[in-house]
């Protein structure tokens, strides 16, 4: 198991958070880097309940840099949907994100996987980020948030360390709980993701 701080079952209102970086920053690499911003979230008002072990995963996609060191974490916030975007996208910044280009390196990716069994902005835009093409993904950028994240149930490299701090979240569109996400996946891209 990961390094839960709180056992107890996910709140209605909690959010998945997932964390991943590839770059160091001058004090530290990607592991100090997740642990900074995890301390920087709570200092700014949110609650960590859990948080998963880190992981190596490779850069995705394929060749899109060196390989992450990804974690979760379910966290309260004090804000809404849009405000705790805001305060993830501080924070990466803080630690020196750059959006440069989509899904390049970067030293801080913080992401709002799910808030509770929210589905933002509602079930049809939902759908749309869902279903798009590949092609269109790496190129258009949400305007308003999208939750549970769109591809949620594609990446093993966020669904590997749900797994560690809430493994029965079940998703609010598919009825699929985190560990049945987990399992639908291929085993060679779960075999890419390796606990530290």
């Amino acid at each position: 198991m990961g390094k839960n701080s709180d056992c107890s079952p996910m709140a209605q209102d909690d959010c998945l958070i997932a964390l991943g970086s590839n770059l160091g920053i001058a004090a530290g690499g990607p592991r100090f880097v997740l642990d900074e911003a995890l301390a920087q979230l709570a200092a700014c008002g949110f609650v960590i309940r859990a948080r998963s072990r880190y992981f190596a995963t490779p850069a995705y996609p394929a060749g899109a840099g060196p390989d992450f060191v990804n974690a979760a974490a379910v966290v309260r916030s004090p804000w809404g949907a849009a405000g705790t975007l805001a305060q993830l996208h501080a924070t990466e910044a803080a630690l020196g994100r750059q959006r440069a280009a989509r899904w390049g390196a970067r030293t801080l990716d913080l992401d709002l996987v799910a808030l509770g069994q929210q589905v933002l902005p509602d079930v049809q835009t939902h759908a749309y980020w869902r279903d798009l093409p590949l092609e269109d993904q790496m190129q258009l950028v949400p305007q308003v948030p999208v939750v549970p994240h769109p591809r949620l149930a594609e990446r093993a490299f966020v669904l590997v360390p749900l797994l560690d701090v809430a493994p029965d979240w079940r998703h609010p569109v598919t009825g699929k709980t985190v560990r049945q996400m987990h399992d639908a996946l291929p085993h060679a891209m779960l075999r890419g993701v390796v606990a530290l």
